[in-house]
């Protein structure tokens, strides 16, 4: 199924977390907490949540802590969340009931539909993401994409939204993610004060890159983890596309399409996170001055260096040096 668009918003606004065995309870904890203290500042029950799972009771997490959950029914929700995995993985054994019960609150009318880390797996599973952009945890962002070809996965994302549909990178981003549905529905003040109340950042915007580690990310071929090797010891060379292809023996075609397939990103993307990852090291250090990383590393200007700092870490070199300065300096 792939739905162009969700029903108007029943009143109240109910916010179910559909879960099951082994899911990442953060996955859940996070964005209902943002929803519960917006509902406390507004005074008043503006989004009633609960959490749901296909036969009811309880259910395990991946922590070993059960949570009591209540049966899915088939009342229209307002907006439907589904959970991670807690190991990556999601229900083999429940998918298709679980993929039928999900396109069936669709058709009642739900508003929203998302997914926190590998929930996108049940959303793509279903349908839902066909032809939409998604995301998921970095990790398993090229899983996503060749298991789900007709996904449009971007896996530099925390957040994505295309419509109705909803997906987001996992664990912590499921908060950014609550946080800009409950701005959607009042407002940018309330959801800065949720913010303020979490003590959370306010706040990442969905097109943040997600600060993946590329030294752990584990390629199929040999083509491509050579490519990699190849970027980590020529940082500070001109690492173009077409070059990075001769590296792999490939067209620059089809070593792109390889490339995205088995790391979730596009050789551009990694080579500016790999630069990121080691000119982060340096200037937390604070000894060489930020013009001088940014030149050894291959970035050949601070502002090319900043801006990619701000779209891979959310911060300025700059405030990066500030905040490793203030951890390493003793209390008082």
């Amino acid at each position: 199924m792939n739905p162009t668009s969700l029903s108007a918003s029943p009143a109240p606004r109910d916010v179910a977390f559909l879960v099951f065995r082994d899911f990442q309870i953060q996955d859940v904890t996070g964005p209902l907490a943002a929803f519960e203290v917006a509902s406390r500042l507004l005074g008043d029950d503006a989004y009633g949540c609960q959490v749901i799972s296909l036969a009811g009771g309880p259910v395990q997490s991946s922590a070993g802590l059960e949570v009591t959950t209540g049966k899915a029914g088939f009342s229209a929700y307002d907006t439907v969340i589904v959970a991670g995995a807690g190991l990556g993985a999601y229900p083999d054994d429940a998918l298709p009931e679980t993929c039928d019960y999900l396109n069936h609150v669709v058709a009642k009318g739900a508003r929203r539909i998302a997914s926190v880390c590998t929930g996108a797996f049940i959303l793509a599973a279903s349908g839902l993401l066909d032809g939409r952009c998604a995301t998921t945890h970095w990790k398993y962002a090229a899983r996503l994409q060749r298991e789900y070809p007709r996904v449009k996965v971007d896996g530099d994302r925390i957040f994505t939204r295309e419509g109705g549909i909803w997906t987001s990178a996992g664990v912590t981003t499921g908060i950014d993610m609550a946080l800009a549905m409950i701005e959607e529905d009042h407002g940018v003040d309330l959801s800065h004060a949720v913010a303020q109340m979490l003590v959370v950042y306010h706040r990442r915007p969905g097109g943040q890159s997600q600060f993946s580690a590329i030294a752990d990310m584990e390629p199929e071929s040999d083509r491509i983890r050579n490519v990699l090797t190849y970027i980590r010891e020529h940082l500070h060379e001109s690492l173009s596309t077409e070059l990075l292809a001769s590296v792999a023996c490939l067209s620059p075609r089809q070593f792109g399409r390889a490339f995205l397939a088995e790391t979730g990103e596009t050789p551009a993307k990694a080579v500016e996170r790999l630069r990121v990852e080691v000119a982060r090291q340096r200037v937390e250090r604070g000894a060489e001055p930020i013009e001088i990383i940014a030149h050894k590393i291959g970035f050949t200007d601070p502002e090319r260096m900043r801006r990619a700092f701000i779209r891979v870490l959310g911060h300025p070199p700059q405030s990066i040096r500030r905040m490793a300065s203030r951890e390493a300096s003793p209390l008082a």
